[in-house]
């Protein structure tokens, strides 16, 4: 029916297996056996998904894994299949083995990189991770690269002292750190997926080096960073956090349409759109939702025909160190991945690049 080989579709039948023996309603967390457990984690079941099936959450499979002694195994990629020993520093994650093939005595920091290349991800970022690890090299330091793209520059054999090719989420960056019992874990060269779990592993007593994550938090929930500005007195067109698109309708009509929904913890305008009528504003709030489901939604006053500017800047305790003010050529709304900008800006005068500045140093 298929013309896919029964061998592929028997092994396909025993993760559906133990994916309906998971859910079963009668299962939980609490009688799951240590086997259970071990054959869904071989299965390459997350412990996010099995919280799912079972009605929990990923930090208490986590802790059960913990008390069970279950842990994935780190082996090296043999880039020589088989034909001779492959003594590389290239690594991944496994539970199909019993031992490690390296020893963690290296104590090294981890730095994040960006994952899979998407717009508003994509070379730059490779860039700054290549960057972070060379100078940690240069003072010394050990270095662990998690990167999963064969496309960039951190994943070269010979950029970092150990690199995983492994997935960027909370429970795997948490398995290496553990495992490595690395000196820290840098998040903010890697671009998006990394920031997101900064929280996470922050209040799981993993040392994030850098920028603090609940500042991180405070810059990515749209609500929180809002809230800032206002507090701060910058200017900002009329927004609301909405929980129903009801709400969201009344909000529109007494600012008027059109309006900008804007979702937390995105990168780079994903689910970002203008809305200019009711219709588009709810399939936009639904798309949004469904992005960024776990933080909140600000819809905000969209101003036709505005400039825009990007300012790039590095604090240190509250002060702008440097900054750099760059101009787009068309006005607000088009897509980052289809903008274009100017640096130096050629059309803006002193006053404006003055306020940019203080406008800066008000937020740092």
């Amino acid at each position: 029916l298929t013309r896919i080989d029964r061998w592929f579709l028997y092994k396909l039948e025993n993760i559906c297996k133990v994916h309906k023996a998971l859910k079963d309603p009668h299962q939980t967390l609490q009688n799951l056996g240590r086997a259970q457990l071990e054959t869904a984690k071989r299965m390459g079941f997350a412990d996010a998904q099995i919280a799912k099936l079972m009605g929990s959450n990923e930090d208490a499979v986590r802790a059960v894994r913990k008390q069970f002694g279950l842990r994935p195994f780190a082996k090296r990629i043999d880039t020589l299949a088989g034909e001779f020993p492959a003594p590389t520093n290239y690594l991944y994650t496994t539970y199909n083995a019993a031992t490690d093939d390296v020893a963690f005595n290296e104590h090294g920091t981890m730095v994040l990189g960006s994952g899979v290349y998407r717009i508003g991800s994509s070379v730059e970022f490779d860039w700054c991770g290549v960057s972070a690890i060379r100078a940690l090299r240069q003072l010394g330091h050990k270095t662990i690269m998690v990167n999963y793209n064969p496309e960039t520059v951190s994943t070269d054999f010979d950029e970092c002292d150990r690199l995983y090719f492994d997935e960027l989420s909370y429970e795997r960056v948490r398995d290496i750190y553990e495992m490595e019992t690395a000196g820290g874990v840098i998040v903010s060269v890697g671009g998006q997926l990394p920031q997101n779990i900064a929280l996470r592993l922050h209040q799981n007593e993993v040392k994030v080096l850098g920028t603090s994550p609940e500042k991180i938090d405070a810059a990515e929930d749209r609500h929180r960073f809002s809230q800032i500005l206002d507090s701060i007195g910058v200017d900002q067109p009329a927004w609301k956090e909405l929980v129903s698109v009801a709400d969201a309708e009344k909000f529109a009509d007494a600012v008027g349409y059109p309006v900008l929904i804007r979702p937390s913890y995105v990168l780079s305008g994903a689910a970002m759109n203008v809305a200019y009528d009711a219709e588009a504003l709810r399939s936009n709030l639904e798309l949004a939702a469904s992005v960024s489901p776990e933080h909140p939604v600000v819809v905000t006053k969209f101003i036709r025909g505005a400039r825009e500017l990007d300012i790039d800047a590095v604090a240190s305790n509250g002060e702008l160190i440097k900054h750099a003010v760059s101009e787009h050529i068309e006005d607000a709304g088009v897509h980052s991945g289809d903008a274009s900008l100017i640096l130096p800006p050629a059309n803006l005068s002193a006053e404006v690049l003055e306020r940019v500045k203080d406008i800066g140093n008000k937020v740092a």
